[in-house]
C-alpha cells in the first residue's frame, strides 16, 4: 500500500505544473474547448445504425468531416504544446527569415550598391558619398 501511495504522490507532483497551466491559461481552455467541440461535431455526424465500413466511406469522402477532424487535431496539438510550455516562434522565424533576406540583396555584389544607394536616397541622405575608411594609422 505504501509503494501505490508513493507512487500516487509522485505522479501527483509531475502533473502538477500541467494542471496548475491548464487551469490558469486561457489559451490552452480555450483550444481544449475547441477540440472537444470539433469532436462533437464530427461524432455527431457519425453516430447512427452504421457499420464501420460505410463509416469509414464517409469520413474519406466528407470534407466537413475532414475539416473538423483536423481543427480537432491541431486544437489538441496546440493545447499539448501550451501545456508542455512550447512557444510558437513563427513570428521570430518570419523576422529572421526577412532579415536574412535583407542582407543578401543589400550585401549582395550584383544588387547591394543600387540597393544601398536607394536607401541612402530614400532616407534623405542620398546627396553625400559615403566611402568607408578603414584604420589606416600605423601601429
Amino acid at each position: 500500500m505504501a509503494k501505490t501511495r508513493d507512487r500516487l504522490s509522485d505522479t501527483a507532483e509531475t502533473i502538477r505544473p500541467f494542471v496548475e497551466r491548464a487551469v490558469k491559461d486561457q489559451e490552452i481552455r480555450n483550444n481544449v474547448r475547441d477540440a472537444f467541440d470539433a469532436a462533437r461535431e464530427i461524432y455527431s455526424e457519425l453516430i447512427g445504425p452504421r457499420g464501420m465500413v460505410p463509416l469509414a466511406v464517409r469520413v474519406a469522402g466528407d470534407e466537413d468531416i475532414q475539416d473538423n477532424l483536423r481543427r480537432a487535431v491541431e486544437d489538441l496539438r496546440k493545447a499539448a504544446n501550451r501545456m508542455q510550455g512550447k512557444n510558437d516562434h513563427s513570428g521570430r522565424n518570419t523576422t529572421l527569415l526577412l532579415a536574412g533576406i535583407a542582407i543578401g540583396v543589400l550585401f549582395n555584389p550584383v544588387t547591394g550598391p543600387a540597393t544601398r544607394s536607394w536607401l541612402k536616397s530614400l532616407l534623405g541622405d542620398g546627396d553625400e558619398d559615403f566611402t568607408y575608411q578603414g584604420n589606416n594609422s600605423p601601429n
